[in-house]
C-alpha cells in the first residue's frame, strides 16, 4: 500500500515538528518554505532525511499531496493555499495533525489577550501538582514534536485563531476562551464576526463531559454563545482575570485547590508582557512586545503612572487606534518602528506632540533614549505584528531586552 503523501507548508517550529511526527508515523513527507530555513531547522530536516525546499514553493510537488499541514502564519489567501483548496486537497493545522496521534487529555486556551500568561500559569499548576504535562501550541515546543518524542498524560495548549481555523476533528477536553476583541482583522476580511467565529472553534467537537470556561463579562463572547449550542459543562469567570481562568481549568483537570494557591503565590509573569527591564538614566524600560493588538496596548497604558515614550508599529492587522486616544495626554512621544508607519503616524498626528518614524530597532531605541527624561517610562507595546522586522514577537522582545542590557553595560 502506497504511503500517504504529506506536505508541510512552512519550516518554523510547527512545521519541523509536524514533519518529524509524520515521518515517525511512516508517512511520505515533503516540507516547503517560501523563505529561508534557519540553520538549525535545515540541519534537523537533513538529519531526519526529510525532503525539503526553501526559497519558494514548487506547485507541481505540493499539489500531489494527500493532505497539507500549514503553518499558522500562512494565510488562506496565499496563492499556494488557494491552489490546494481549489483542488480539494485538505489543509489542516499542526494541532489537528498531532491530535490524531495522542490519547493525552488537553486544556486548550484562546482569546485575543492574556493567552500566554493563562497558558503558562495553567501548565505550571498542573506541573506543580505532579501531572505528566506538556506545554505547546503557540508557545513552547511544537505540539507535534512532543507527540512524536514524548508520552504525556496532559497537554496545555495556547491556540491562536489561525491554529483553530485548521481544526476539523480535534477536540479540547477543557476549552478556555478568555475574551474576543478586534485582532488579526486583516486575515478575516476586516470582520469581527468572522474573527469571533474562529475563536469559537475552541469548542468544536466538545462532548457533554468536557468543560468550556469563558469570561461572563465579555460582550462578544456572550453574543457568540447565543449562536452556539454547546453540550459541555460551562464555567465562567469575571473580568480580565487570567488567574481565575487558569484556576478553573486546573480544577477541572483535577488539581487540588491548595496546590493551585501555592502556584499562584510563586508565579512570575512571562517574558515580553509588561516586563520591566529596570532603569538607567532615571528612565524605566518596559518590554511589552507581546502586545500585538490595540486592546493589549490599552491594558498596558492603564497601568502606566509615569509619562510614556511609546514605541509602537510593525505589520498592521487592521487596527482601529481610537480606543487608545484617551491615553494620549500621558504619552510624551510616539516612536514608530516599522517598514510602513503611515497609518500609525496618521492616527496620532495632532494627538501626540512628538511623533518620530524609524525603520529599525536600533534607530527606534536610540531616538527613544534621546527623548526620555528622568521619571519617564519607555514602553515597547507595538499594537502590531512583528513580521516586517523580526521573526516573531519573542525575537522583537529579546532584541529590545538585549539593547537595554548593552546600554547598561
Amino acid at each position: 500500500m502506497k504511503s500517504k503523501h504529506i506536505v508541510i507548508l512552512g519550516g518554523g517550529i510547527s512545521g519541523i515538528g509536524s514533519a518529524i511526527l509524520a515521518q515517525k508515523k511512516g508517512l511520505d513527507v515533503f516540507l516547503s518554505d517560501s523563505g529561508s530555513l534557519s540553520t538549525e531547522n535545515r540541519a534537523t530536516l537533513t538529519a531526519h532525511n526529510i525532503l525539503f525546499e526553501e526559497g519558494g514553493h514548487t506547485e507541481a510537488k505540493i499539489l500531489t499531496a494527500s493532505e497539507v499541514i500549514k503553518s499558522p502564519g500562512i494565510p488562506d489567501k496565499a496563492p499556494i493555499v488557494k491552489s490546494l483548496l481549489d483542488k480539494n486537497i485538505p489543509v489542516i493545522s499542526e494541532i489537528e495533525f498531532a491530535g490524531r496521534y495522542t490519547d493525552a487529555r488537553t486544556i486548550c486556551i484562546t482569546g485575543s489577550n492574556g493567552k500566554t500568561t493563562t497558558t503558562t500559569l495553567t501548565y505550571q499548576m498542573l506541573l506543580d501538582a505532579g501531572f505528566n504535562v506538556g506545554l505547546g501550541g503557540n508557545i513552547g515546543e511544537s505540539f507535534a514534536l512532543q507527540v512524536a518524542t514524548t508520552d504525556r498524560d496532559w497537554y496545555v495548549l495556547e491556540l491562536s485563531s489561525f491554529q483553530l481555523d485548521g481544526m476539523k476533528d480535534f477536540r479540547a477536553d477543557i476549552a478556555v476562551l478568555l475574551n474576543i476583541t478586534p485582532d488579526h482583522l486583516d486575515r478575516y476580511n476586516y470582520s469581527l464576526e468572522l474573527y469571533a467565529a474562529s475563536k469559537m472553534q475552541i469548542t468544536r467537537n466538545q462532548r457533554p463531559n468536557d468543560t468550556f470556561i469563558y469570561c461572563a463579562d465579555d460582550p462578544v463572547t456572550a453574543r457568540m454563545l447565543t449562536q452556539h449550542e454547546l453540550p459541555t459543562l460551562r464555567l465562567s469567570f469575571s473580568g480580565s482575570d487570567n488567574f481565575q481562568a487558569a484556576s478553573l481549568a486546573a480544577l477541572a483537570a483535577g488539581v487540588p485547590e491548595e496546590s493551585i494557591a501555592k502556584t499562584i503565590k510563586n508565579f512570575k509573569t512571562p517574558e515580553h508582557r509588561l516586563q520591566s527591564l529596570g532603569e538607567f538614566d532615571g528612565v524605566e524600560w518596559i518590554n511589552d512586545s507581546k502586545a500585538t493588538n490595540v486592546d493589549s496596548v490599552r491594558f498596558a497604558f492603564e497601568r502606566m503612572k509615569k509619562p510614556v515614550i511609546w514605541i509602537a508599529g510593525g505589520t498592521d492587522k487592521g487596527n482601529d487606534y481610537e480606543p487608545l486616544y484617551q491615553f494620549t495626554p500621558n504619552i510624551r512621544a510616539l516612536v514608530c518602528m516599522g517598514l510602513n508607519n503611515e497609518k500609525l503616524v496618521h492616527s496620532f498626528r495632532g494627538r501626540i506632540d512628538e511623533i518620530h518614524s524609524t525603520s529599525s530597532l536600533d534607530d527606534a531605541l536610540t531616538r527613544a533614549r534621546k527623548l526620555a527624561r528622568p521619571g519617564d517610562v519607555v514602553l515597547l507595546s507595538p499594537a502590531c505584528a512583528s513580521f516586517d522586522l523580526f521573526k516573531n514577537y519573542e525575537d522583537r522582545g529579546k532584541q529590545f531586552s538585549q539593547w537595554i542590557k548593552n546600554q547598561k553595560n
